[in-house]
């Protein structure tokens, strides 16, 4: 009896018009998304490699070390073809230097503000709102349609148990809708092999569990729409409510999340951090000139009285000593504003994260924001991944600055030489420089964060498990509901 309800069903859904429209638009969508993505991902891989090679010719033209400012740029992650996430949105490259801060600018969507306004689709955007729609579109009137046509009754007048009933329906409906609909997700991962995507095997188990999401995610709304439809007599009732439901839990739900966390958690805005560090760099700098012009002051002070020559003698001897005090001096101020910067870097983060959290917690109450913190988290273009890329420059910016101030340093310190060898006088040099150009084959090499499929699934744990809680409280109401439910 069971096999024969779930057949029944299959038909009824295989043999409909609508599925049909519904698996043709489904197919191109997610083919057209993917490719689309795919050509995205192969351009920004050409261009990061372009802007790479610019950056490391500019450092090997350099003829001296003062002259050298790198740039690291984010590598392109071949999972942001199926969510994209905040990719788009975060900067793409950051300038490394002893005087300025890490930050990632110049985003994808600076450049293209067209796409900013509208936004890519991929394959998440595809089931988070298409595939949520046409789950509820075959569901609505699963049981109170047959009720409406009569066919509901007639099953009954068989001895047919109820929990059958509502449990062939469920079958039949996701075998149904499911495994069809698994046929141009399978075939979009084809399209991404032939493309030659250079997928590592981390990445296909991301991948792969990402399409497990969304598939689980998509039964969510399938159990959702035996619930209502289970609840409601009339086929027109229950699309129109499923319909509100679908709003709140796709788009409201999520934004006013976010509207709330906003006025929770108070975050400073990015002028007034970047104001604060301002104010505490210049400040520095000002107490340094300050103290190097005393200090010039108290040195010159014992060559008084001397003759000119006695006085470049005086110079050149206590030159080197004068030299290592103003460098030992620089070094520590510039530490104690590379200090203060990362003190307030971590408030601002703090902060943020708090206030993500709060987010988070608030949009939960939706599935479709658990699928999306899921797809995101899975696919490695959550919310942290500037954070992650901001966090490796900052560690390569300080292999950098040490790296960079013993080169400085010698070449100062061969610049002081041949100053005091040509008896050329007092001068401020800041570089020898030279006809060659500098080994930059000895400065040290950034290495981008990876992110492996535990570090990637972790964070997703919550919301599978909401995703599957979920489901089995819509299926045991749809079945509660349906024990009590008028066949007549």
């Amino acid at each position: 009896m069971f096999a024969t309800l779930v057949e029944k069903e299959l038909k009824s859904i295989l043999l409909s018009p609508k599925f049909v429209a519904t698996f043709a638009v489904c197919t191109v969508l997610i083919l057209l998304s993917v490719f689309v993505g795919i050509r995205e991902y192969k351009a920004s891989i050409a261009e990061y490699e372009t802007a790479s090679q610019l950056s490391e010719q500019a450092v090997r033209s350099a003829t001296s070390w003062w002259g050298v400012s790198p740039r690291v740029f984010r590598k392109p992650n071949p999972m942001q073809i199926f969510s994209a996430g905040v990719n788009n949105d975060i900067g793409r490259l950051s300038d490394i230097s002893t005087w300025t801060d890490v930050k990632l600018r110049q985003s994808s969507y600076s450049d293209n503000t067209l796409f900013a306004l509208f936004r890519f689709i991929d394959f998440a955007f595809i089931v988070q709102l298409v595939l949520s729609l046409f789950a509820i579109l075959f569901t609505y009137d699963a049981i109170n349609g047959e009720r409406e046509s009569g066919t509901l009754k007639l099953s009954f007048s068989n001895a047919v148990p109820r929990g059958t009933f509502v449990l062939s329906k469920f079958v039949g409906a996701w075998l149904g809708l499911t495994i069809p609909l698994l046929i141009p997700i399978l075939l979009a991962v084809l399209l991404a092999m032939v493309m030659g995507v250079p997928m590592t095997g981390v990445e296909w188990s991301k991948l792969a569990m990402l399409i497990g999401v969304s598939v689980l995610y998509f039964t969510f709304f399938v159990m959702l729409g035996l619930l209502v439809s289970s609840l409601t007599k009339r086929s027109a009732t229950s699309f129109l409510v499923l319909l509100v439901i679908w709003v709140c839990l796709v788009l409201i739900i999520p934004r006013a999340a976010t509207m709330a966390a906003g006025q929770l958690v108070e975050v400073p805005s990015v002028a007034e951090v970047e104001s604060q560090k301002d104010r505490f760099r210049t400040d520095r700098w000002d107490a340094f000139g300050k103290r190097r012009s005393e200090a010039w002051r108290e040195r010159m002070a014992g060559a008084e009285g001397m003759s000119q020559d006695d006085r470049r003698d005086f110079m050149d001897n206590n030159r080197e000593k004068w030299a290592q005090e103003d460098d030992e001096s620089r070094q520590l101020m510039e530490q104690e504003i590379a200090e203060n910067s990362r003190v307030v870097d971590e408030e601002l983060r703090n902060r943020k994260a708090e206030q993500e959290q709060v987010a988070f917690r608030l949009a939960r109450m939706s599935p479709a924001s658990a699928y999306q913190l899921a797809a995101t988290n899975l696919a490695g273009t959550n919310t942290s991944l500037k954070a992650r890329y901001e966090d490796a420059m900052k560690a390569y910016r300080t292999a950098y600055a040490a790296f960079i101030a013993d080169k400085r340093a010698e070449e100062q310190r061969k610049a002081r030489e041949e100053s005091s060898r040509n008896r050329s006088g007092m001068r401020i040099t800041f570089g020898g420089g030279g006809d060659s150009p500098v080994d930059s084959s000895e400065m040290p090499r950034f290495e981008e964060p990876d992110q492996s499929f535990a570090s990637a699934l972790e964070p997703s744990l919550a919301d599978l498990g909401l995703l599957g809680a979920f489901t089995v409280l819509c299926f045991a109401g749809a079945f509660i509901a349906f024990l009590r439910y008028d066949v007549r």
